[in-house]
C-alpha cells in the first residue's frame, strides 16, 4: 500500500483535471479542460480537449492541444500553454458533437500537432 501513495503523488485522477482552468501566455486564463484523449494502446494522454469561451459548454469552441503542450502550475492551480486566448481561438477547432469524429480525422490531428509545432507520436 506505501507504494500508492508514493505513486498518487505523481498521478491524478482524470475526473479531477476535467474543469481546470487553462492560462495563456501572458497569465489570462484562456479556457478549462474538457477531458483528456488517451491512447488506447500506450495509455499515454495525448491531447487535453479545451474549451475556450461560452457560457455552461454553449456558444464556445472546443481545441485539441498536445498533452506534452500543457505545464502544470502548482501556484495557479491550472495549466499553462505558451499561446494567447486569440493564439487558442484560431487554433484548429470542432464541434462537441464532432468530438470523436475529429479526432479520429488524421488531417485534423496533423493540423492540431503542426499548428502548435509539437512533434507526432505516431
Amino acid at each position: 500500500m506505501q507504494g500508492q501513495q508514493q505513486t498518487s503523488q505523481n498521478c491524478i485522477s482524470s475526473d479531477r483535471v476535467e474543469g481546470t482552468a487553462v492560462y495563456g501566455s501572458n497569465g489570462d486564463k484562456i479556457g478549462s479542460v474538457d477531458c483528456i484523449m488517451i491512447e488506447k494502446r500506450s495509455g499515454q494522454a495525448r491531447e487535453a480537449i479545451v474549451d475556450v469561451g461560452g457560457f455552461l459548454g454553449m456558444g464556445g469552441s472546443r481545441h485539441a492541444v498536445p498533452w506534452q503542450n500543457l505545464d502544470y502550475d502548482e501556484n495557479e492551480g491550472g495549466y499553462k500553454l505558451s499561446v494567447t486566448e486569440e493564439e487558442l481561438k484560431n487554433a484548429p477547432s470542432f464541434q462537441a458533437s464532432d468530438r470523436d469524429q475529429a479526432l479520429s480525422d488524421h488531417r485534423h490531428r496533423d493540423e492540431v500537432y503542426e499548428y502548435y509545432g509539437t512533434p507526432r507520436y505516431w
